[in-house]
C-alpha cells in the first residue's frame, strides 16, 4: 500500500464561487433563459396588497371572489408581473444593471390561483450597443407560465447593462 501525502501538490489558489457576473456581451438576440419556478400563497397576495395598497376584493376575498367567473381569489396581475421579474434577476443576469428603461406591452392571458407555480421563460429580442462603449441594452420579451406550460402573462422589458 503507497501512503499518501497529505500536502496538495496544486500551485493554483481555488477560485471562490458565487454569483454570476453577467455582462451585455453574455447574452445575444434569440437567447432564452429559463428560471425556477415560485409557487403562489395566499402571503404573496395579502402581502402585495398591504405593500401597494391594492387592496381589491377579487384578490382578498374569498367569499366575494367564490361569486365571481374564476371562482376564487386571483394573484395581482401586477404581483405575478413584479415576480416574474424576480425569476429573473435570480438567474444572474443583472448583476451589471447600469439602469432599467421600462416596460411594455403588459398583457394578462388567464388567471393565477393561490396553489399555482410560476416560472418565466424570456427570450432576447434586441442586444444592442449604445453610443457609449462601456454599456449595451437588452431588450427582454417575457412569457410567464403555470405548472401546465399555459401563458398566463406576457410583456418586455428593456435594460442598460455593463459591458466586460
Amino acid at each position: 500500500m503507497q501512503a499518501i501525502d497529505p500536502q496538495p501538490t496544486a500551485t493554483t489558489a481555488p477560485v471562490p464561487k458565487g454569483r454570476p457576473n453577467h455582462f451585455w456581451e453574455d447574452l445575444v438576440t434569440g437567447d432564452v433563459i429559463e428560471t425556477a419556478g415560485m409557487t403562489i400563497t395566499d402571503a404573496h397576495l395579502v402581502q402585495w396588497a398591504g405593500l401597494t395598497g391594492d387592496l381589491v376584493s377579487l384578490h382578498l376575498d374569498e367569499t366575494y371572489a367564490a361569486t365571481t367567473p374564476f371562482g376564487q381569489r386571483v394573484a395581482h396581475g401586477p404581483l405575478t408581473m413584479s415576480l416574474g421579474l424576480g425569476l429573473m434577476t435570480q438567474t444572474g443576469y443583472f448583476s451589471n444593471v447600469v439602469a432599467w428603461l421600462g416596460l411594455d406591452e403588459v398583457r394578462a392571458l388567464a388567471p393565477v390561483f393561490i396553489g399555482d407555480t410560476i416560472c418565466v421563460s424570456a427570450t432576447v429580442d434586441v442586444a444592442r450597443e449604445t453610443k457609449k462603449p462601456e454599456q449595451g441594452i437588452w431588450k427582454i420579451n417575457y412569457s410567464v407560465l403555470k405548472q401546465d406550460d399555459s401563458v398566463v402573462m406576457t410583456f418586455s422589458s428593456s435594460f442598460i447593462i455593463k459591458k466586460k
